[in-house]
């Protein structure tokens, strides 16, 4: 089938774009890879900006360029496909701009949205805590309404990007004595300020992309809630769905170049005369297309079963692969050269995360057993 217009469209000016000093940029970023030039990322993402080229699934009357479903895809699809970097703004563009469109009032939408669309304040997403971790509802970090402001106490963990950000979305308690789901509040909250502490967290490949992140007295406008009070869990839950929407298509074209080189390594050191690696590899590839094809039937879809598992689905394959990389290059994976990882072992151990972080496959399968199945709530003490 011929590319569409679009399709084409987008591939050309990538094509002419990822010149210069950004052709460099090429290949690089993405989970346990954000350190890799930031900076000159940065400023590609605000080209393009600049190009209009970012949020391109937004209405246009919000700054986007309401392109249909198919069209995103187009569009996730080719970027990925091009090798350009992994995206800096993801947050803001994915996450917290639909949600504002979708919640937010229109003084929210006038503050936030254009300096998301230009790339001018980034954010990060402040749900995790210590003693709550996939299991959001159990979040502790409080929030009052004082002179005109939320006063906010308490911490955040495996904040992606905190470090780079201007601003946190930040589920935190604000009804005293309030448990589980009930007395949440989604707020917006300035980073840079007193009472705002954020340390990078090491980890396994060695890099610091997640943080922890202490409010102690940090402050926000009072109108800097989405929703109303009390709102917090469905705003939160509304943003997790919009993380796992269209863009997930674009994610895949980079697995599929991860699944290719391996192969290639496989082939070039001869491990691919194995028959059973041979076969698991054959495996992933099926599984990579069904993938594919779920994302497929789900886009749009906000809510149901299919939607659910995506994450489960994606998770578990991905961390198949990072085995399939040790397997592919055998003994010479176990060792380092120096401090240094090589690309197969940091996403051998990149990858073990990747059923953790985002809510952990045990509790995704009881949040859909539970909330979407309807099924006998699990027996807690």
């Amino acid at each position: 089938m011929e590319p569409s217009r679009f399709r084409r469209e987008v591939a050309d000016w990538l094509a002419g774009n990822l010149t210069g000093e950004f052709a460099r940029l090429r290949g690089l970023g993405g989970p346990g890879r954000e350190h890799e030039e930031f900076d000159l990322r940065l400023a590609w993402e605000r080209h393009l900006a600049a190009a209009g080229w970012t949020c391109v699934g937004w209405p246009v009357e919000h700054g986007g360029r309401g392109l249909s479903l198919e069209d995103q895809v187009a569009f996730h699809e080719e970027y990925a496909a091009s090798g350009a970097p992994a995206r800096v703004n993801h947050i803001g563009e994915q996450l917290l701009g639909p949600t504002l469109i979708a919640f937010g009032t229109p003084e929210q939408r006038h503050r936030f949205l254009p300096g998301i669309a230009a790339v001018r304040e980034l954010w990060c997403q402040g749900y995790s805590e210590p003693g709550a971790g996939s299991d959001l509802a159990a979040v502790s970090t409080s929030a009052v309404l004082r002179d005109g402001e939320w006063v906010i106490n308490g911490q955040k963990i495996w904040t992606s990007l905190a470090h780079v950000a201007d601003w946190c979305f930040v589920v935190a308690r604000t009804e005293s004595g309030s448990r589980r789901h009930h007395g949440l509040s989604y707020l917006l909250v300035p980073l840079r300020q007193e009472g705002v502490t954020i340390r990078p967290i090491q980890q396994l490949t060695g890099t610091s992309e997640f943080n922890e992140v202490f409010f102690d007295d940090a402050r926000t406008a009072a109108g800097h809630i989405v929703g109303e009070p009390g709102e917090g869990w469905k705003i939160a839950m509304a943003t997790l769905g919009f993380e796992r929407g269209v863009s997930t298509l674009g994610q895949q074209i980079g697995f599929r170049r991860e699944l290719d080189d391996i192969t290639a390594e496989a082939r070039r050191l001869g491990t691919y005369d194995d028959p059973l690696l041979r076969a698991d590899l054959t495996r992933a590839r099926i599984g990579l297309r069904v993938l594919r094809a779920h994302a497929l039937r789900t886009l749009g879809q906000a809510a149901g079963p299919e939607v659910a598992v995506g994450k489960l689905l994606w998770a578990q394959w991905h961390r198949g692969l990072g085995e399939l990389a040790m397997r592919a290059r055998g003994a010479r994976s176990m060792v380092s050269d120096g401090d240094e990882l090589d690309e197969w072992q940091r996403l051998f151990l990149f990858t073990r995360a990747d059923t953790i972080y985002g809510g952990s496959d045990e509790i995704e399968r009881t949040i859909i057993a539970e909330r979407v199945l309807g099924l006998p709530r699990e027996a807690r003490p």
